[in-house]
């Protein structure tokens, strides 16, 4: 899938989900994994007005396994 697909699918998608660490229910990024292979994060203050940042899941994984570094 192209990136300018998967983008133009992560903004329909309605599955968005948010940090169990998060302090505000605002101040968060939110993240979506419904577009097979993928991982769309916006900004939670937004939420559907967003721009969202695509990842591939290889990369996404990368990124989290990173975090614990």
């Amino acid at each position: 899938m192209e990136q300018q697909d998967v983008a133009e699918a992560l903004s329909r998608a309605s599955a968005w989900r948010k940090s169990a660490y998060s302090k505000r229910a605002d101040d968060c990024v939110e993240v979506s994994t419904e577009v097979s292979g993928w991982v769309g994060v916006r900004d939670s203050k937004l939420a559907s007005t967003s721009p969202i940042l695509a990842f591939t899941a290889s990369q996404w994984g990368s990124f989290v396994r990173g975090l614990g570094a």
